[in-house]
C-alpha cells in the first residue's frame, strides 16, 4: 500500500454512489512516487506525494 513517508498521507475509504443512489466501496489512494532524496548527506530512495514534492519537503538528489 502507497504512503507518503514525509507527511504520513495513506489511503482514505468510501462510498461510490452511482445515480440510482447504489453504493460500492471504493478507495482513494495518495499520488505517491518514489524518488530519490539527499537525507543526513546520502543518497536515499523513499516514496513521496507529490503535494511533498511540490512544496520542497525535501531535497531531491541529482
Amino acid at each position: 500500500m502507497a504512503k507518503c513517508e514525509i507527511c504520513s498521507k495513506d489511503m482514505l475509504f468510501g462510498l461510490a454512489v452511482s445515480h440510482s443512489n447504489r453504493k460500492t466501496n471504493r478507495a482513494w489512494k495518495p499520488n505517491v512516487r518514489k524518488v530519490k532524496v539527499i537525507e543526513n548527506g546520502t543518497a536515499k530512495s523513499v516514496n513521496i506525494c507529490t503535494r511533498c514534492l511540490r512544496s520542497k519537503k525535501v531535497t531531491r538528489a541529482v
